[in-house]
Parts: C-alpha cells; sequence; structure tokens
C-alpha cells in the first residue's frame, strides 16, 4: 500500500510567498501522516487564475523565487514526493509560458508535465498566456505504484467532443495503476455532480483509479468548493473531501482501490450533495469572506430598503463577516412605505447589526430645485426616479470613504439581466452577493435562512410584501415587469439557454411555449430580449458578483455593447 495525502488549500492569487508556506505546511502533515506523495491543485503556487501577472516580469520571478523555496522544502523531506501547478517558462515557438505540472522529490524535479488542453469557454482564457503542452503520458513510480499525472480540463475530453486530442488515450496506453488529476475547477450549480459524472465514466472506460485535487477559496466573482475525491471504475465516486473549507486528507492505494490510511474501508459521499439553497447560501459566504479578506476589508455596509434583496444581503454578509462587522444604512424618502424604516429595523435587530437612518428627502427637493433653476428643466419621471438612487449611492460611497468599509450591492439577476437598476445609485459598490441569484430564488433563499435559524432572522413581513423600488407614489415592480416566476423562467432561457438543468430547462421551455401562443405573449417575450441587451452598458459598469450558476454575467457571459442582435422569435 502506498499512502498519498491530497492538500486542497485556499491559496491567493498572485501571493506567491504565501501559497508555499501553506504548501510546504501542508506537506510536513503529508509526511508527519507516512505519506510518499502530496498533491497540490492546479497553478497552486501562483493561485488560479493568475491572468495578465503572467505577463509580469516581476511575477514571474516571483513564481521561479517560490519554485526555489519548495525544491529546499522538498529537500527537507527526502522520502516525500511532491505534485504540483505552476505557470512555468518554456523555450520554443508560441506563447512563453505553459500551465505546468511539477514532481520534486528530496530537492529534485523528477518530471515536467504542460497541460496540453486550454480551455477558452465561459470563465476560462488559458490560451491568452499558455501554449498547450505535447500530446505525450507523464508516469512516474511512487513506491509500489505507477502513477500518471494529469491537470484538470485535460480529464474532461475523453469522449472526443471538445477536442481533437484526448490525453487519457496515452495515459492509458502508459498502463498506470492510479491517475491523479490536479485541478482547478471553479464551482456552480451542479458542477459536482457534473465532475462526478465526467470522471466516473473516464474511469470506467479507460480502467483506471482517479485522484482529483481541487482548490477551494473565493477569488472576485469565482469560487472555488474543494470537494477533492477519489474515483474507482467499478466503484464510482468513493472518497470525497469536504466543500467550502481547507482539508488535508491522507488516503491508501492498494491493489487499485482507494482505502483509508490505516487499510480501512472509506465512508462514501453522498451522491446527492447540497441542495440548492444550502450551495448558494455556503457558496455565498465563502466568496464573500476571502473577497473581503484578500481585499483588506473587515467590515461591510449595505443599504437597507426594507425589501428583500437588501434584507437577504444582511443575513448572508453577517453570517459571513460576523454581525459585528456589517452596518446597514436605511434612506427613507418621500415616497418610503412606513415599513421601509420599520421592517429595516426590525431586520437588523434580529441579525443583531447596526442599522443607521440617514433621510434622503432634504438632498433630493435641495438637488430638484437647484437642477430646475440651474438647468430651467423640471425634475421629474424616471429623472427624479434616478435621482434618489444616486443620492443613496452617494451617502453609501461616502459612508464607506469615511469608514473603511466594503459596500454590498443588493441587485439580484432578474433585475440586474433587464436592467431594472440605476447606474452610479444602486449599483453602486465592491461586490454584489445575490447578483447570480434570479427574484424567485431569493425568495427562496431567504426562507431556507429562516428555516436553518429555526426563526425569523428575515422577517415575514419582508418576505410577504409586494416587491417594489419605491421611488415613485404607489410604484411596484409589476408595473414594468411580468409576475417574477414569469421572468425568470424567460431569463433563464434567455441568458442560460443549454447550461440549464433539464429540472429547470423542461418548465422554462413549456412556459416559452405558451407565451409563444399569443400576440401578447410573443411581444413579452421580445421585450425581455430587448431589455437584456439594451442593459449590456450598465452589467459592464457594475460591481463584480459571486458565480453562483453555470452561466453568470461577467467575465462568463462577454457580449458586445454596440451591437444589433437577432430577434429572439426570428
Amino acid at each position: 500500500m502506498i499512502k498519498l495525502t491530497l492538500a486542497q488549500l485556499n491559496l491567493t492569487v498572485g501571493d506567491v510567498a504565501g501559497n508555499v508556506q501553506r504548501m510546504v505546511a501542508a506537506a510536513r502533515q503529508a509526511a508527519w501522516a507516512g505519506s510518499q506523495l502530496v498533491v497540490f491543485p492546479e497553478l497552486a503556487v501562483s493561485g488560479y487564475y493568475p491572468g495578465d501577472l503572467l505577463d509580469e516580469p516581476a511575477f514571474l520571478r516571483q513564481v521561479e523565487a517560490g519554485l526555489q523555496s519548495l525544491r529546499a522544502a522538498s529537500r527537507e523531506l527526502p522520502d516525500l514526493t511532491w505534485v504540483f501547478g505552476a505557470p512555468l517558462l518554456r523555450d520554443g515557438p508560441g506563447k512563453p509560458l505553459e500551465n505546468g505540472l511539477l514532481v520534486l522529490k528530496a530537492g529534485e524535479v523528477l518530471l515536467r508535465y504542460a497541460k496540453q488542453l486550454l480551455p477558452t469557454y465561459n470563465i476560462f482564457d488559458e490560451r491568452r498566456h499558455f501554449e498547450p503542452g505535447p500530446d505525450v503520458a507523464k508516469v512516474l513510480r511512487v513506491g509500489s505504484a505507477q502513477v500518471g499525472l494529469l491537470i484538470c480540463e485535460d480529464g474532461w475530453n475523453d469522449d472526443g467532443a471538445g477536442y481533437g486530442v484526448n490525453p487519457f488515450e496515452r495515459l492509458r496506453d502508459a498502463a498506470p495503476d492510479l491517475v491523479v488529476s490536479i485541478n482547478a475547477s471553479p464551482s456552480h450549480l451542479g458542477k459536482r455532480e457534473q465532475r462526478h459524472q465526467v470522471f466516473t465514466a473516464a474511469a470506467r472506460r479507460n480502467g483506471l483509479p482517479i485522484l482529483c485535487v481541487n482548490h477551494v477559496g473565493g477569488h472576485d466573482q469565482l469560487v472555488y468548493d474543494g470537494a477533492s475525491f477519489a474515483v474507482e471504475p467499478e466503484a464510482g465516486v468513493v472518497f470525497e473531501a469536504e466543500r467550502f473549507v481547507e482539508s488535508v486528507r491522507t488516503l491508501g492505494f492498494v491493489d487499485g482501490r482507494f482505502v483509508g490510511p490505516d487499510g480501512g474501508e472509506l465512508e462514501r459521499p453522498r451522491p446527492e450533495g447540497l441542495g440548492a439553497m444550502a450551495f448558494y447560501r455556503a457558496q455565498i459566504v465563502l466568496g464573500l469572506r476571502d473577497y473581503a479578506r484578500r481585499c483588506g476589508f473587515t467590515q461591510a455596509v449595505v443599504g437597507c430598503s426594507g425589501g428583500i434583496d437588501s434584507a437577504l444581503t444582511l443575513a448572508l454578509a453577517a453570517e459571513a463577516l460576523g454581525p459585528e462587522h456589517v452596518v446597514g444604512i436605511t434612506m427613507p424618502s418621500s415616497f418610503s412605505s412606513a415599513g421601509s424604516v420599520t421592517d429595516s429595523e426590525v431586520l437588523c435587530r434580529h441579525l443583531g447589526i447596526t442599522l443607521l437612518n440617514h433621510p434622503i428627502h432634504g438632498a433630493v427637493d435641495a438637488l430638484k430645485a437647484q437642477f430646475a433653476d440651474s438647468i430651467g428643466t423640471p425634475m421629474q419621471g424616471l429623472t427624479l426616479e434616478n435621482l434618489q438612487a444616486r443620492v443613496r449611492g452617494t451617502i453609501l460611497m461616502a459612508y464607506s470613504n469615511a469608514n473603511g468599509h466594503l459596500l454590498l450591492t443588493t441587485g439580484n439577476k432578474s433585475e440586474v439581466s433587464v436592467g431594472y437598476c440605476t447606474l452610479y445609485g444602486d449599483t453602486n459598490g465592491g461586490l454584489g452577493l445575490i447578483g447570480d441569484l434570479y427574484k424567485t430564488e431569493v425568495f427562496a433563499l431567504s426562507r431556507h435562512v429562516n428555516d436553518v435559524a429555526g426563526r425569523e432572522l428575515i422577517p415575514q413581513a419582508i418576505i410577504d410584501k409586494e416587491p417594489s423600488a419605491e421611488l415613485a407614489p404607489g410604484q411596484r415592480d409589476s408595473d414594468s415587469l411580468p409576475p417574477y416566476p414569469v421572468l425568470d423562467d424567460l431569463l433563464k432561457l434567455l441568458v442560460e439557454g443549454d447550461r440549464l438543468a433539464a429540472s429547470e430547462r423542461e418548465p422554462a421551455e413549456a412556459r416559452l411555449a405558451a407565451l409563444r401562443e399569443t400576440g401578447e405573449g410573443r411581444a413579452l417575450i421580445e421585450k425581455i430580449a430587448r431589455l437584456i441587451q439594451r442593459s449590456e452598458y450598465k452589467r459592464r459598469q457594475a460591481p463584480p458578483l459571486i458565480r453562483l450558476r453555470a452561466r453568470a454575467f461577467g467575465q462568463g457571459r462577454q457580449m458586445p455593447i454596440a451591437a444589433v442582435y437577432p430577434g429572439v422569435l426570428s
């Protein structure tokens, strides 16, 4: 039997010295556990993904210094073999770097492998910086086992659908006992199950046990859930590391099977994993916690309207950062309902966070009067509505500047999709927590938060009230938008399309088919499509949002602003 340790670490993009320190600590833990092999994620030295830091000579010098530190540390643990990813300089035509894997032992580089399949879809753009590696298999002996090596995407093309090369074919010909894949696989709804499906199929087709080691932690929009796993050809997934936390775990491998470090049976993971709402909650909390930590924030501020979006944002921020580190600001105007303040007060009392009251009607009236005097045009209608949102945004940014708080935006995916938001107003901020949740999901997650707490963290009055921006007398969201269940089904198809799971796609397609039966329905479909297209300029200027679904706004959906789009029904 050989022992191998998977080091599922929360590594920071660009913090080479810090990443190396964490890797060395995990290697020492592996050596203490008697492992012969310790495995780290893809691009562990640099963090994933460094982007155009890879074009900076100073950064590449830091990476080289980090590699030398790892070689020195491996000399201190001469019986341990290290497998990890790093950006590596290369010779020859093409890009000067490769997405590489190194194997170290006792200070020496035993093996070097370059990732063959470089993804350039959705949130990935690896071909921008890296040259693909040659179609060769790399195998080394560790103890009694021959270990084959892959890097993430190399293992996702065993069905041959995505690329002309299948690295598994060459690796199978090399006849390893075990395949180790180092990964940077970001998380979204259903991704864990997709990983299991892809690698279980590959293990069975090729007759190879596979160990996949993944990153964990939040980086800008992306969150990595960890969930490193081991799969066997016949048994399927036999081991899974914890999700959303660091995990350094030691396994045994003997006679083609993964076992516990003492040779005993492993506890099989539950196939179903987390429910959608529990997943959303864990992903957002980790995403905010790491975003704030990496950007140097310890506190957050949220505009508290008494509505469902700001209520959920506050609840999630309090969970991620601690209620003592979150401040809400209620900013009533002359159009605000009494509940906008009283519901905010109850909410913040339930959450244990500070609520400040900063009315805006005086500032709005002064600006309205000054505008009429200076410009000669009365401020009314949409202009006056947007002014209120922008005054609120200015107050929140002023508080952020004065106190060093991270301002969190509160827009949901339904609003962001159709531009039901105000630039330089409610779009102000540094991060959006719920920008990848449709409005119907915002309600569902709010109920989930209460259910888990066993009490009303978010008051039922907020969940039950009809959504409204409260920027005009008697205003309701339904004045401008169709009912959210209808809108959300349309948006899922228009924004995410075939990336939807069947459980969401089929009812949405049924809704779309019913709308197409009437002239009014067809007009609604085209209206929503136009709103999505015309709001691209707003989304381009909005803060990053935490990605939760297969296709989120931001780097995963790159659409032009000044363009003519085809009609949905054409």
